[in-house]
């Protein structure tokens, strides 16, 4: 695990995704709780309880998957981390991007937490931009 959690968790739910697992442990954060809630909130994953195993607390997440499985595979689940340690990136909420025309999400790091695009965009506020779901 480096020192980026967000990349982290972002690299092992698609990971899990396109290995059809149905179960993703990540590790536990403030950062990673409140974005492993917006997925919930968002329908991207079915379910998130919280485990502690020797003193270290982890998140279990069930992914969504499709039920019939008859064609070929396709990822459902599409993660893209835009702001990095090294590159931060930073958008007023006038120029936050749309993803697929607003099917998609931005996960975004304000002053008032942690939250979607469309939650910043109604409060006015901007922020860093995580990442992109879709």
């Amino acid at each position: 695990m480096s020192k980026d959690t967000i990349a982290d968790i972002l690299t092992s739910i698609r990971n899990a995704d396109m290995d059809r697992k149905r179960v993703v442990r990540i590790a536990s954060t403030n950062i990673t709780e409140n974005i492993v809630k917006i997925l919930l909130r968002e329908g991207f994953i079915e379910n998130v309880r919280k485990h502690q195993e020797s003193n270290k607390y982890f998140l279990v997440s069930t992914l969504r998957h499709r039920r019939n499985s008859k064609g070929p595979y396709r990822n459902l689940l599409n993660l893209k981390r835009i702001s990095r340690p090294g590159l931060r990136i930073y958008s007023n909420y006038q120029r936050i991007p749309r993803i697929l025309g607003g099917m998609g999400v931005v996960i975004l790091s304000t002053s008032q937490g942690i939250m979607t695009d469309r939650e910043a965009r109604l409060k006015g506020i901007g922020g860093e931009i995580l990442c992109y779901i879709w």
